[in-house]
């Protein structure tokens, strides 16, 4: 059996990740299990234990990256989120394709580890564009927008790290390029 392949998916803080994200995951012809974080942040009404996210203690956390289990883990607005290592290996060694939604910095570490996997890296169609989103997303609180444009910023300046850099002036475009180098890859296992 081929093993999977691990797709890598990242992008500028507020870019609309989520969005792309769910048209790959929603396409049968990808076959995309997603790869569920661990975090230290406390669960929404609206959020699944196992689902969304692994919500775990900071003492909990703090054990998964002495053990070495995750690939890759980030810190932001205080809390801790990280990628564990035997959910990826366990499903690609299925022979089955992984999404992995990172921050910017996590490529690396997952890129050392899995150094097959793709990445790609979502862009704005401009900084202006995109401080407009965030402002009218978190503009109730001007000191999570400003801290949230800045994090965009340095996320960008990572982009060359990338295999794959694609513009999100419109989501469905972004995905279908996406697909389209997803598609060749599968192709040529």
């Amino acid at each position: 059996m081929a093993k999977g392949l691990v797709v890598i998916l990242s992008g500028a803080s507020s870019v609309g990740k989520g969005a792309i994200r769910d048209l790959l995951l929603n396409d049968p012809d990808l076959k995309l299990f997603y790869s569920i974080s661990e975090t230290t942040r406390p669960q929404r009404a609206d959020e699944v234990d196992g689902k969304d996210y692994y919500f775990v203690t900071y003492k909990e956390f703090a054990d998964s990256v002495k053990k070495k289990e995750l690939l890759e883990y980030t810190e932001f607005n205080g809390y801790y989120y990280g990628t564990p290592k035997q959910q990826v290996e366990f499903l690609t060694q299925k022979g089955k394709n992984v999404l992995i939604e990172v921050e910017a910095q996590g490529v690396g570490p997952i890129k050392l580890n899995i150094p097959e996997s793709i990445a790609f890296f979502v862009m704005p169609e401009s900084i202006e564009q995109l401080e407009k989103q965030i402002f009218e997303l978190y503009g109730d609180d001007e000191a999570s927008a400003q801290r949230r444009i800045n994090k965009a910023k340095m996320d960008m300046e990572l982009a060359p790290l990338f295999n794959n850099i694609v513009y999100n002036s419109d989501p469905v475009k972004a995905y279908e390029q996406i697909k389209a180098v997803l598609l060749k890859e599968m192709g040529a296992k």
